[in-house]
């Protein structure tokens, strides 16, 4: 099998390198970006968690302090609205904040990812470079060849030159299917943050998020605290 293989890649040409090149390239941003966006997953249901304890327990400076130190992408959207409401704004100030902030983490989350279906595409045209060059070379040979040998040597200038597409789409094809993978993990941890979000806003207008009418129903001019307020 091995040797089979290795004969495959030597008779495809000077084209199977850079081919092998770009799947080792996309071989590690694939591992890279699967390693990350698992830990992300981890982690930012880890921070959603907590975060979600401490506001429904009123306590949101502690919330406030555990998501400037956690960092992660969970903790960074939250925390943007957390400090929203350390400035006594509303819930439209505070879900423009964590739209926001969701904004701010969601290239972290996409970095890279392209790459993948970039280095496909780069694989594919490679292995068709690699058999164009292969036919050229083939068919210029053939014409000063012996006629006797003709058909003989054609068709294994055209075999050899084949096996650059062969390796071309054998690199693009995976590529292909794991930038889809990656990309639908990275739209479930979108979809995550989006959720998240909106518990956090339920969560904090029970008593958290000044209210609109209670700064209307102050005649005396004194500002109402709202329960649970960072100060």
């Amino acid at each position: 099998m091995i040797d089979t293989a290795a004969r495959f890649f030597q008779e495809g040409g000077f084209f199977m390198y850079p081919i092998a090149v770009v799947l080792i390239i996309g071989v590690i941003v694939a591992i890279e970006r699967f390693v990350y966006l698992s830990a992300q997953k981890m982690t930012n249901r880890r921070d959603f968690n907590r975060l979600h304890q401490l506001i429904a327990k009123k306590e949101l400076k502690g919330a406030l302090n555990y998501a400037q130190e956690s960092g992660t992408a969970m903790a960074t959207m939250i925390g943007f609205g957390l400090q929203r409401l350390a400035r006594r704004q509303g819930r439209e100030e505070i879900e423009y904040a964590m739209e926001e902030g969701l904004l701010d983490v969601m290239p972290r989350l996409e970095k890279r990812t392209q790459y993948l279906a970039t280095l496909a595409n780069i694989a594919t045209l490679l292995g068709l470079l690699g058999t164009i060059i292969g036919l050229i070379s083939a068919f210029t040979a053939v014409a000063a060849a012996d006629p006797a040998e003709k058909a003989s040597l054609l068709s294994q200038s055209i075999s050899v030159a084949m096996n650059t597409t062969a390796f071309g789409l054998m690199s693009a094809i995976p590529l292909l299917v794991v930038h889809s993978l990656l990309q639908t993990k990275t739209n479930e941890i979108v979809d995550s943050f989006e959720m998240a979000g909106v518990k956090v806003l339920n969560l904090l207008s029970d008593g958290a998020v000044p209210k609109a009418t209670a700064a209307k129903a102050n005649a005396s001019g004194q500002m109402a605290t709202p329960a649970g307020s960072l100060a």
